[in-house]
């Protein structure tokens, strides 16, 4: 009886599945510290492009803001996937991170594709935007209580403005995509770094977006692992190259370093006399070179380069003709006012500064001038 019921013990601790589930366990263990670290380390990436890179560009806090976001929703799905307890404010904060993958993703390439060094004013008032409608929203609407709102419809809107951006990034990568495809031409260092984030972050959406339709074979998950994937590809390129800054502009100190040619030059003096002639910004007595080159986009070095290589005068010099030419104007047509009330009016803080500088460029006084134009 007892060698019988021995081996039914036997039999039966065969028979049990224990083997398998522990396998399986481990599996997902596996897949979830794999996922898990992936959106960690994506946060620390971030914060590296933020404060730590030797030199600062644009397209670099735009990389560590877009890490940011994915890092976020990234870290939402993976723990969403493995405990479907988590509190609604997490999946709040996930889905709302989504609304600026897209954006910080056109922002990282166009700066990093035209070498922009200061942030337009247009981007600036969108990520403000961004920010404002997620807090409105997210206040007046939270997901603990709306749900139903955020699955049917806010996630719907937060995935089509996550393509429209994804679609316009493509054309910003136009050149570079036509250039993967011309016969002959190599890829530079700047143009492998931009595809491979721009085609991973293709490949996160589509993971996603077809995880939100349901569609077959798809997975939630399998997004955050192709983040993990990717980000570790980035870490593996940053580890690898001793020399960094060759990635983050693609065509980086178009205004440096040489005269621009004439077409060049063209381009920049006609933004340069948009700026002073639409916005008059020479009136301002406390205008530096720094608020100029913010206007037009390059900066104060490459201004000054230009000023003085192609147009042959310093920032000062460059500014009092503009204000000069304003101080004739107003002269011509204005009689009621007194010289040295122009000379404040266009920029100028002093009366000696204003008279100095006007017989320099007329060669003649303010009221010699005058009264020139009075016998007209």
């Amino acid at each position: 009886m007892q060698i019988s019921v021995n081996f039914k013990a036997i039999c039966s601790t065969f028979d049990q599945p224990q083997p398998l589930n522990h396998f399986m366990n481990v599996g997902k263990e596996l897949l979830f510290f794999f996922s898990a670290l992936g959106a960690f380390n994506g946060l620390i990436l971030s914060l590296y492009f933020f404060l730590f890179t030797r030199k600062k560009y644009l397209s670099s806090y735009f990389l560590g803001a877009l890490l940011f976001a994915l890092s976020v929703r990234i870290g939402k799905s993976v723990f969403l996937y493995f405990d479907g307890t988590l509190p609604k404010i997490y999946l709040q904060i996930g889905l709302s991170a989504c609304f600026f993958i897209g954006p910080f993703l056109y922002c990282f390439l166009k700066s990093a594709v035209q070498g922009l060094e200061v942030m337009p004013k247009s981007w600036k008032w969108m990520i403000a935007s961004l920010f404002l409608l997620v807090l409105v929203a997210g206040i007046a609407y939270p997901y603990e209580n709306y749900s139903w709102l955020w699955n049917q419809y806010f996630s719907k809107i937060i995935y089509l403005q996550w393509l429209i951006y994804v679609l316009i990034s493509s054309f910003v990568m136009k050149g570079i995509l036509k250039n993967l495809f011309t016969k002959g031409h190599q890829l530079n260092a700047a143009e492998i770094w931009l595809l491979m984030i721009y085609v991973g972050n293709v490949v996160i959406f589509i993971t996603f977006f077809l995880s939100l339709i349901r569609a077959p074979f798809s997975s939630y998950i399998s997004g955050s692992i192709g983040f993990s994937l990717i980000l570790y590809l980035i870490i593996s390129v940053l580890l690898y190259r001793k020399k960094t800054d060759d990635l983050f502009l693609l065509a980086p100190n178009k205004y440096s370093g040489k005269k621009l040619n004439d077409q060049d030059a063209g381009v920049l003096l006609g933004k340069l006399e948009k700026l002073m002639n639409e916005q008059t910004v020479y009136r301002n007595p406390d205008l530096k070179i720094g608020d100029l080159s913010k206007g037009i986009n390059v900066t104060s070095h490459q201004l000054s380069q230009f000023l003085n290589d192609n147009l042959g005068k310093n920032f000062t010099t460059f500014v009092n003709e503009f204000r000069i030419k304003e101080a004739c104007r107003i002269i011509s047509t204005d009689h009621r006012l007194t010289l040295e009330s122009i000379g404040y009016e266009v920029g100028f803080n002093a009366k000696s500064t204003f008279f100095a500088a006007f017989k320099k460029f007329t060669g003649t006084t303010p009221l010699n001038y005058q009264q020139n134009t009075l016998k007209k």
